[in-house]
């Protein structure tokens, strides 16, 4: 399945280049974070206090959207010896419906858990105490990855329904 030959897939791509940037700054941000603890740490005598603090929520940030970035690419650890087996028609129609299984559990648990969990945590004021950012706005990634997950996930069965209907035509001799 091609992603640019599906009619999202061009539009998708104005939202994949800016995450694999922000990817690519957010762990090279994360390195620097983590050697400065370090160097810090062992070469000054006391580690800087909030190195340990950034490198945390930086490597939650950097997790949920390559999580979501890598099931666009269909990176992600999959068991389908059995979906293997099956007729390529079968195989398309249980790739789409593991597709929609996923939206279902992303808008539902990711983004719409996780706009509650942001607002709620927003209300009630918590800081995180060495960089004196609000917590819920660390906690925006689970509604954004979760969006993100939405997305690719209608890429993939907008791609596969696209490649069941070039199939049919072929059969059809068209």
């Amino acid at each position: 399945m091609s992603r640019e030959s599906t009619p999202i897939g061009p539009w998708i791509r104005f939202v994949v280049k800016p995450l694999e940037i922000a990817l690519i700054f957010g762990m090279a941000v994360l390195v620097i974070d983590v050697l400065w603890g370090v160097f810090s740490r062992y070469a000054l005598g006391e580690q800087t206090r909030w190195t340990e603090e950034l490198a945390v929520y930086l490597l939650v940030w950097i997790s949920l959207l390559g999580g979501a970035l890598m099931f666009r690419e269909n990176g992600h650890l999959g068991v389908d010896y059995f979906v293997g087996k099956l007729e390529p028609s079968a195989r398309r129609l249980s790739a789409v419906i593991v597709e929609g299984i996923v939206i279902l559990f992303a808008a539902f648990a990711l983004v719409f858990g996780g706009l509650n969990l942001v607002g709620k945590t927003l209300e009630s004021g918590q800081v995180l105490p060495t960089l004196g950012l609000e917590m819920g706005y660390v906690y925006m990634v689970v509604p954004i990855s979760g969006i993100l997950f939405c997305l690719f996930a209608l890429e993939h069965m907008v791609g596969y329904v696209k490649d069941a209907n070039s199939d049919a035509g072929k059969e059809e001799g068209v």
